[in-house]
């Protein structure tokens, strides 16, 4: 086995000599210099994908000097450094999009939940008109306190008072004959209640 073989250097920490192919290197493209060049260094900001082709020793002078923001203003430097944020692509405000129009053409987009009404777009484009029942505002608390108490959504004020009282009188233990069984039953109910007549809907 030889230990002087490249195929040591891969795990060596510091191989004993640079193994590379110097003869497939171009020449480093320092003025002056007859080394070949093993380290490429990209040419500019104007020049992109474009490499210098330098020795070991001038790619580091090269790399400690290199600018890429070099001959730009303050106010350039700034500015891209702000369009860096979204990888240089337009960006523009929610509202204020491209359609000549100074906004998003909202007017054919669909919108069931009304999203775009504020920056003034049809609210019923593509979508059905939503029933009746829906056109309150309906809140899930609500919507979770008409269920326990067995009702619509669309249930008035004296629906709500009227299945109450049907309900107390069904699962109250004094009309059950002392039965608690169904006491947490008629705790949900109250408290659904309750919650009704806080929000106005009885």
């Amino acid at each position: 086995m030889k230990f002087d073989s490249p195929l040591f250097d891969r795990v060596r920490v510091k191989p004993n000599q640079d193994r590379r192919l110097r003869a497939q290197s171009p020449a480093c493209n320092w003025p002056g210099c007859n080394e070949p060049g093993t380290h490429r260094a990209p040419k500019g900001r104007t020049q992109e994908n474009e490499y210098w082709q330098f020795c070991l020793a001038h790619v580091r002078d090269y790399n400690q000097s290199y600018n890429f923001f070099a001959g730009m203003s303050d106010d350039a430097v700034m500015a891209y450094q702000k369009d860096a944020i979204t990888g240089h692509r337009p960006t523009w405000k929610m509202g204020a999009g491209k359609t000549g129009t100074g906004r998003p053409d909202f007017d054919t987009a669909g919108d069931p939940f009304h999203v775009f009404h504020e920056f003034g777009g049809r609210t019923h484009a593509r979508a059905e008109a939503p029933p009746e029942t829906e056109r309150r505002s309906v809140r899930n608390a609500e919507r979770k306190a008409l269920d326990t108490m067995g009702l619509d959504i669309d249930a008035s004020a004296q629906d709500v008072k009227a299945r109450f009282k049907e309900l107390v009188k069904r699962h109250h233990p004094d009309a059950n004959g002392g039965d608690r069984s169904t006491e947490d039953r008629l705790v949900e109910i109250i408290q659904a209640y309750n919650y009704l007549k806080t929000a106005g809907l009885a």
